[in-house]
């Protein structure tokens, strides 16, 4: 079994020595461990200091696109170096790379397909109160959206199977990880939380400016995907809430209009407006489910291009092998004789462009019009080299597109 721990890497010259020398060399179950490191445009020497540390394979992005880019670039780059484990850690070396065999342990166990390693927020000496408790209400809505409890949803430490690793589709440019958890759920994947130790912070992080920002950018991700994978339950929800308060100002002028007071139309018009809203939102969610079931389907289709194009380079020949392959199963034709000539092959053009045809010049003199042509002999070898062109060509032009100098009277033979 293959394990490839991969490292998303911008400007990270002076820790991803550090956490390359952190990685375990040996893990129980595994055969193969490499690294591998995806170069988000960095502008300064981590490229130098990831070869020099010994990392065993590099993938450069020339300009920086952003965590989540980089991180598919790593999936798939694993997946067509034949990973059978993908481990994603950071490059700040912020955990404890001797956790990477616990966090693997119940996929080479198969219990599990997605592993997720869990910081302990509550008793991290490295975090504020805040920010313990914007995890603890980002890993709650993340719960709700995925249907399961996963106690640190931001961790950038866990494990996937080749499997899980092929249905990954990252959309948002933000960060991999809400939206990995969020299909997890919607895909039925094992997932499980394993407790993995962190480092003092060597800087501080470069994925949000403030808690201001990053709430409003985890909100806006959990609600995108949330709605990419149950749009009819989320405007259905929208769409009756509109619904319940212009039926409650309908009612409520209803009320009034039975008492005999009289007014009262601002609410009749506002409730006018809210159940209009409220049925073109039940339409849209009609409209958007109907959408998503079309990308559940290019989405299986994507895995299975994925699959059958990232197959291990090990086990899948090269197109020069294939090549020859298919050539010594073909069969030889058979040897002519000496005294024979072989016929040639045939060559199939369009309709009227019979130029390509070997042997056109004498065709053409054969049937080109001459004194001699006149007589029933000549006319019937003007007949038979024009059928013998049109088998070659594997076409019968119609009469009107035929050459003008070709078009004689039909001898007793063609009839």
């Amino acid at each position: 079994m293959k394990l490839i721990i991969q490292i998303p890497a911008y400007n990270e010259e002076a820790t991803i020595a550090a956490t390359l020398a952190d990685l375990p060399r040996k893990i129980d179950g595994i055969d193969t461990i490499e690294t591998l490191v995806i170069d988000d445009g960095s502008s300064d020497g981590t490229i130098a200091a990831a070869r020099k540390s010994g990392v065993t394979h590099i993938v450069r992005l020339l300009n920086h696109r952003g965590l989540a880019t980089a991180f598919v670039a790593g999936i798939n780059a694993s997946l067509r170096l034949g990973a059978d484990v993908i481990v994603n850690t950071d490059a700040d070396n912020q955990y404890n790379g001797e956790d990477i065999a616990r966090l693997v342990a119940p996929i080479v166990r198969g219990t599990s397909e997605v592993v997720i390693g869990d910081r302990d927020v509550r008793n991290s000496p490295y975090m504020g109160p805040v920010k313990k408790m914007l995890q603890r209400w980002g890993s709650w809505a993340v719960g709700l959206a995925s249907g399961m409890s996963v106690p640190d949803v931001t961790s950038g430490l866990r494990a996937f199977s080749r499997d899980a690793a092929f249905e990954i589709n990252v959309f948002n440019p933000f960060t991999y990880t809400l939206e990995t958890i969020i299909q997890a759920g919607n895909r039925n994947l094992q997932v499980q939380s394993v407790i993995v130790r962190t480092n003092p912070p060597a800087r501080a992080s470069r994925l949000y400016r403030g808690a201001g920002s990053y709430v409003r950018k985890s909100v806006a991700t959990i609600f995108r995907i949330y709605t990419l994978y149950k749009p009819l339950k989320t405007f259905f929800a929208i769409g009756g809430l509109f619904l319940l308060a212009g039926v409650a100002l309908g009612i409520r002028f209803l009320f009034y209009l039975t008492r005999g007071e009289g007014g009262h139309v601002q609410s009749l018009i506002l409730a006018a407006v809210f159940l209009i809203v409220g049925f073109q939102t039940l339409l849209i969610g009609l409209v958007a489910d109907l959408i998503s079931v079309n990308r559940r389907l290019s989405e299986e289709l994507l895995i299975r291009m994925k699959k059958l194009d990232r197959q291990p380079s090990a086990s899948r020949p090269s197109r020069r092998q294939e090549t020859a392959e298919r050539k010594s199963r073909e069969p030889k034709p058979p040897t002519a004789a000496p005294e024979s000539r072989p016929e040639p092959e045939p060559q199939w053009v369009w309709l009227l462009d019979e130029t390509k045809l070997e042997g056109r010049e004498e065709e053409t003199a054969v049937s080109a019009p001459t004194p001699a042509a006149s007589t029933p002999a000549n006319a019937a070898t003007t007949s038979s080299s024009r059928r013998r062109r049109r088998r070659r060509s594997g076409v019968r032009p119609f009469p009107e597109h035929r050459p003008a100098h070709t078009r004689s009277q039909p001898t007793s033979e063609e009839e």
